[in-house]
């Protein structure tokens, strides 16, 4: 076997790892990053770019479908899959961001292979074992074990694959309620294919707060969308062409005939990297760490999915950049999460920061909270747009900001001046002071803000 050396080796080019690699190299330091799959991981090749192209595309078609209303014949209206295909696939070739390439041009080795520890201080990639002084394993996740009856000559999807299908199934059925699940049933319901979402929880997003889940269902309900909560699917079996869909609801066993099976039933953290032979703490939930991403191995750091927590973008880089400061020796940041925003990429937006009402009833939190429907300012009225709203949650003593949803039209958006507020200890007064544009969608967010 052949060995080289380096300051740091990073185990996964995603947005963690990618991160990290780059702020590393960029600081004079020697760094090899492999990767075992697609160089730029999930958030390149899967879930920000070609689904957020693939999400664009559809809503743009559905507004376009809406546009009678305001006088906008869309009568002969259609849309064509290949060419949105095409759009996808466009917008991953300008997307070059955590590319092999960038990496290269950074100085950056890139070896391709699955890393396993040998020990504390050696990785083995293929043929050869790789030295570094610094670690960090940024390997993210992978699909779920659900633990459905799932026959070999019943075949399913994973979202992955919606990007590679040719043209939209007649129906399908999708199995999760979360994010990724309530994304894809609603680009799907927007293309016309019936769609079926279940989930074993009582309402859609259940991690979101309670309202969230009844805005969604009205939403649903609206797309012609069967929600089927307090729904555990059990097994799936074939059925001449099409497939068929067990699940029990009610206490009663039933089933249903359709297309395609699409499971969004979440992940868990791809931890089968040779952990226990470089003495690092992990579980089912992923990689221990501390408030500046280090392991149970004080030269080995973990960053992005591999740790826990909730999967976004925004979160994996907060981790990467807090990690590779403490690599560099540049810094003393630690991983502060209160400014990530979590967002469901439907429409309207569903965007979350902070601390909801249920985190804050468990640690026994004395709140305020105020709930603003959307059709309270103007902007509503102009774009015809009713279903959503903001909520606040705050310190019932200070009145700092705890905590807020928005369900809106570019939500994520509207939320970055509330993840400013929140990082830096603002109450609700300061912000309400701010002058806010009277005919856009942030007048809810000093509309709550007064309220409160």
């Amino acid at each position: 076997m052949s060995k080289f050396e380096y300051d740091l080796a990073v185990i996964g080019s995603g947005d963690a790892g990618g991160k990290a690699a780059l702020i590393a190299a960029e600081s004079g330091q020697r760094v090899v990053l492999i990767e075992a799959n697609k160089w730029g991981g999930s958030g390149l090749n899967v879930t920000n770019v070609p689904f957020g192209a693939l999400f664009h595309a559809s809503q743009v078609y559905k507004k376009a479908l809406e546009g009678s209303k305001f006088g906008i014949s869309s009568n002969n209206l259609r849309y064509n899959y290949p060419t949105i295909n095409n759009w996808k696939n466009d917008a991953m070739r300008r997307a070059k961001a955590n590319s092999k390439s960038e990496f290269e041009e950074s100085g950056i080795i890139c070896v391709k292979g699955k890393a396993r520890f040998l020990s504390k201080k050696e990785l083995a990639v293929g043929e050869e074992i790789i030295r570094a002084k610094k670690y960090l394993i940024a390997t993210g996740a992978s699909t779920l074990d659900t633990g459905i009856k799932i026959p070999e000559n019943v075949d399913y999807w994973l979202p992955e694959d919606v990007l590679s299908m040719l043209r939209p199934p007649k129906s399908i059925f999708i199995i999760g309620a979360g994010s990724t699940g309530c994304e894809l049933a609603q680009y799907f319901a927007t293309l016309g294919t019936e769609v079926i979402i279940a989930d074993i929880a009582g309402r859609l997003l259940p991690r979101e707060d309670e309202e969230v889940g009844q805005v969604m269902d009205d939403i649903f309900n609206k797309d012609k969308i069967k929600v089927l909560t307090q729904s555990r699917v059990i097994a799936l079996e074939k059925d001449g062409q099409a497939k068929k869909v067990i699940f029990l609801r009610g206490g009663q066993e039933k089933s249903v005939r359709i297309d395609e099976i699409l499971m969004c039933t979440g992940s868990a953290p791809n931890v089968d990297i040779g952990l226990e032979n470089a003495g690092v703490k992990f579980n089912r939930s992923g990689i221990s760490v501390d408030i500046t991403m280090r392991t149970s191995q004080k030269h080995i750091f973990a960053a992005g999915d591999v740790v826990g927590g909730h999967s976004s973008t925004e979160k994996a880089e907060l981790e990467a950049r807090v990690a590779a400061m403490h690599i560099v020796g540049k810094s003393k940041a630690i991983a502060d999460y209160r400014g990530v925003i979590r967002i469901t990429d439907t429409y309207p937006e569903v965007a979350q920061i902070g601390e909801t009402e249920d985190d804050c009833l468990r640690a026994d939190k004395k709140i305020k909270k105020v709930v603003v429907p959307l059709d309270t300012v103007t902007k509503a009225n102009i774009s015809d747009t009713h279903s959503g709203f903001i909520k606040l949650i705050t310190s019932k003593k200070s009145n700092k900001l705890l905590g807020a949803t928005i369900v809106a039209p570019n939500a994520g958006l509207l939320m970055q001046e509330l993840a400013f507020a929140l990082c830096y200890d603002l109450t609700t007064d300061n912000i309400a002071m701010v002058p806010h544009i009277a005919n856009d969608w942030n007048a809810l967010i000093r509309e709550a803000c007064e309220r409160i």
